[in-house]
Parts: structure tokens; sequence; C-alpha cells
């Protein structure tokens, strides 16, 4: 069966009478379309080849707090193709797109270098290619896939020549992430170590120590990094493979050594209990810290990293956020990989799910909300945000990507069908 794709006119059909509707509360959705446009999204590199990364040590992640399950054919082989496979995605989202990369996706020609050896020019291709794109480059420092992280720890290791490596490679980063601000404009430099272990810990306090001391000295000012363009993020964890019972990086150390260092916080939708969310952390977090970098991705039983949907989940972070008025103290990536699916596809799902997120945040009576409750009709708040979950939210949609030029619905699945047969079977 062939995917049907709305014409033209049935989308400026169905949308003006969503346009009327939602006006009927005070919602101005040609507002909230554009602004659902303006507001930028990374996407992540690693879903195009399962986090494997172009350099030449370290292929094998299995075990380091990483894997990505699936076979399915067409996954990306290297630097050009990643790109392709990208450029196609990004060819079907609406909105601003930047794209975020991991360290172990430097293009060294070939020869030898390791992490701590790491310089902008090994990462050339990728700036290039932003350029012709005219779109920004975040980064990832690459804690992990390598023999010096094999036994689960890198910044807080015991040993301080391990420690002083993973700290060159830190230091490394910030300098790359500083030329592509250079040359693009600010780039997020995200800091993620999978270090921890599997059951209990005798001494959870030297570890943390050591990633104190690390991370101090991978931001000391004395490096003169401009943190004008490379804007420096930390990440936690609650678990991973490997890692279940003790992560030193845990949401409570980065929260606090954010805040102390005047850094940016990063929330990853999955590094917390599976039946914990994120949407209440915000304005929690946002009352003291000056930004966040949020993470989409969506966690089944374990930090999986599935492909993100339009879930409760994710449309309660970014109704927090409209709610607070707060998108300019937050960034947006996302995390997620699927080897299971068609890679391109997992890309489209995932970051429309993200954008659509947006939108439908955009688009809440937040004003008539607060009217509500500020008068204490909290039975007529209840009832409003429970009408509003089946407001005509799809016309709306379908506009935003009319506008965007790009398929509306789920018009995109055959230029994605004709993309694998043209070019991805073709990898073997």
């Amino acid at each position: 069966m062939s995917i049907p794709s709305p014409v033209p006119s049935q989308v400026e059909q169905s949308y003006n009478l969503a346009k009327q509707r939602y006006a009927d509360f005070g919602v101005d959705t040609d507002a909230a379309i554009q602004a659902a446009l303006d507001i930028p999204v990374s996407l992540h590199c690693w879903q195009t080849d399962d986090v494997g990364g172009l350099e030449n040590a370290g292929k094998d992640i299995a075990g380091a707090g990483i894997m990505a399950t699936g076979n399915y054919p067409g996954k990306a082989r290297n630097g050009d193709e990643i790109r392709s496979d990208l450029g196609k995605v990004m060819d079907l989202l609406p909105g601003v797109q930047r794209v975020n990369l991991h360290a172990s996706y430097a293009e060294t020609g070939g020869d030898p270098v390791d992490r701590d050896e790491q310089r902008p020019e090994h990462f050339a291709n990728w700036v290039e290619w932003a350029k012709d794109r005219r779109i920004g480059l975040d980064f990832n420092t690459t804690f992990f896939a390598h023999p010096k992280a094999d036994d689960g720890y890198t910044l807080a290791h015991p040993n301080s020549e391990i420690r002083s490596f993973w700290i060159r490679h830190g230091i490394a980063c910030r300098h790359i992430a500083e030329h592509m601000g250079r040359e693009l404009g600010p780039c997020v430099l995200n800091h993620w170590i999978p270090d921890g272990c599997k059951d209990y810990p005798a001494d959870r306090w030297t570890a943390r120590r050591h990633l104190v001391a690390s991370y101090d000295e991978m931001f000391d000012a004395k490096h003169g990094i401009d943190t004008s363009l490379c804007i420096d993020a930390v990440e936690s964890k609650l678990f991973g493979l490997g890692s279940e019972e003790y992560v030193t990086g845990s949401a409570e150390f980065y929260s606090n050594y954010a805040l102390s260092r005047d850094m940016v916080l990063c929330l990853d939708m999955g590094h917390f209990h599976p039946t914990e969310t994120i949407h209440d952390k915000i304005s929690a977090h946002l009352t003291f810290h000056k930004k966040l970098l949020i993470h989409t991705s969506r966690p089944v039983r374990w930090d999986s990293d599935h492909v993100v949907t339009f879930s409760d989940d994710v449309r309660n972070v970014f109704m927090e956020i409209a709610r607070g008025q707060a998108w300019d103290r937050v960034i947006i990536a996302l995390d997620f990989f699927d080897a299971s699916i068609n890679r391109v596809g997992a890309y489209v799902v995932g970051t429309r799910a993200t954008r659509k997120a947006i939108l439908y945040s955009l688009l809440d009576p937040t004003s008539l909300l607060k009217t509500y409750e500020e008068e204490g009709k909290n039975a007529q708040r209840l009832g409003l945000m429970e009408d509003f979950k089946t407001m005509p939210f799809g016309a709306v949609w379908d506009m935003l990507c009319t506008r965007a030029e790009v398929p509306p619905a789920s018009a995109w699945i055959p230029e994605m069908e004709a993309y694998e047969a043209g070019v991805l079977a073709e990898r073997g």
C-alpha cells in the first residue's frame, strides 16, 4: 500500500479550521509555527553507524556502558556515508537543525591518532560540510570505546596516568569545540563519562574526589579556551551497562558541580530511573542554573536510548519550558540509537517527535490556564488541559511542515524507502 500524502489544499483547509479553534482560546497558531521552526535541535551523528565512530582504535564498544542492538542493513561505514545519511535526514526535517559529533568521529586519513592528540584538523571535513549546509556543530568528548576505559573508569580512575590521559583528551576536545565555534558559531561541548561499577563499591568518595580534580584541571582558564565559543556542559547518569550499582557522575554530583563552576547542566531523559521523568526538574534547576542542555531520548526498562516518540514524557518536557518561557535558557539535542530499523527513519521519527513536542507546547493556552489557577478554578484548569489533548494539532503540524517545504504527515516515508533502495542497499 502506498503512503497517502495530503494535498496542499487539504492541508490549508484543515489548518484554517484548526487555526480558528485555537484562536478561540487566545492561541496564535501562525506565531507558534514560526517559533517552533526557529528553535534549533541538534542531531546526534551516532545513529548513522550504531555509535561505531571513525577512528582507528576502539571499534568494539560492548561493555563500555553503551550498546546499539540490531543488524538492520545499510549502516554507514565512513564519514562520507554518515554525512550523506545526515543530509538526507535533514532534507526531511522542518526547522533549524544542528549536528552533534562525538570525538570518536575524527577523520585522520588513516594515521593513528589517540584521543589525547586529536586536533581541529581531524574534523575539517565536518566543518566544511557544516558550512555547505549552513548549520552549526556541537561536540562531545568520547570517554568510552577505548583501551583506557576498559575497566569502566576514566576521569575518576585510581591510576593518575590514566586520569591524565583523559584530562588531555578533554582539553583537546575543548580546543576542537572552540575551533568549531569560531568557524560556525558557538559550539556546545558535552562531557559524559561511564565511570562506575557493577556492584557495591567499598569507597564511593575517592572516585568523586578524583572526578572533581580532573574536571577542574580540564576546565582551568590557563588553557586559554574562549568559553563564548566552547560552551561546556556536564551530563549525569543513573546507571549503565557495567555500572548498575554505582555511577561516579550522578545527577546530584553534576548538578552541584555545574552550579558551583557556572557551567551548563545536561539532563538526558534516559539517564534517570525508568519511572522518573525530568519535566519537574527543569524549573527546579533553572531556579539556580543559568542554562540546561536537554537530551531527548526514550528509556525502555533500562537506559536503552530508544528512538524518541511523541509521548507524554517528551510533551511534558517542552510544556514545562514553554510555560516558564525558558526557551533562551535551554539547549535541545537528541540522543538515541536503534540498529534494528532503518536508521534514516529512526532519525526522522525521533527528530520530528521532538519538533512536534516543541510545537505542541507553543500551542498551549498557558495564560488562560494560569488565570484559572490564580482564581482557584482547578476543575476548569484540569478540564481545559484534557480538552487540549484532542485539539486538531495534526493540522497545525502539517502546516508547519508545508511552510518548511518538507513532507507533511507520513509523506516522508516514500523518500526514506527510495533512499534505502538507491543508497543504503548498495552498502551490503
